[in-house]
């Protein structure tokens, strides 16, 4: 009885685990420890996007993810885009301009809170991404070749509900303190 309830226990548990990744289980990354991973499940993510992309990024200068956003933008994935505006409003290397000319492609800049009692502005730092409000990719990594290659930093993928609302609402907020390039 004690083997068959063992069994029965273990079958569960991989049961459990395995509907877990058929689900998306949520994924973790260090960089640069883990570049080749991190990056392929970033592009994946991206490339199978079916109805929305939302992305909010200090820095992007890797054109083989603004290549996917493209192709996704093709398809008819709508994709919104907050760039940091200090960052990229005049830099040759980000990806702006190249994307901002793609139907279904929407790109603004953000600078971010001013300072009180000052002039100057904070920035809009984050790395962060929404597909289709079912997966939130979010970390320190610029969307860059040397964060990806070189940087210590982290990329985490999630399909926690309430984070996805909670960014969801961030970013919704920022959308509308955007300003167009």
């Amino acid at each position: 009885m004690r083997q068959k309830l063992t069994k029965l226990l273990t079958s569960c548990v991989f049961v459990w685990i395995c509907g877990l990744s058929a689900f998306g289980a949520d994924s973790f990354y260090m960089l640069p420890y883990e570049q080749d991973k991190a990056l392929n499940t970033l592009k994946n993510a991206l490339q199978n996007a079916q109805s929305e992309i939302k992305i909010s990024i200090y820095s992007f200068t890797h054109n083989d993810i603004a290549k996917i956003l493209r192709d996704s933008a093709k398809r008819g994935v709508q994709v919104h885009i907050i760039y940091d505006k200090e960052s990229n409003a005049n830099n040759k290397s980000s990806t702006i301009g190249y994307l901002a000319k793609y139907n279904n492609i929407s790109v603004c800049l953000l600078s971010g809170v001013r300072a009180k009692g000052k002039k100057h502005f904070g920035i809009m730092h984050q790395k962060m991404a929404i597909i289709d409000r079912d997966t939130l990719i979010i970390g320190s990594a610029n969307w860059s070749k040397n964060a990806f290659e070189n940087n210590f930093e982290t990329l985490l993928i999630s399909h926690d509900k309430a984070f996805i609302t909670k960014a969801l609402q961030g970013y919704d907020k920022m959308m509308n303190a955007c300003v167009g390039f």
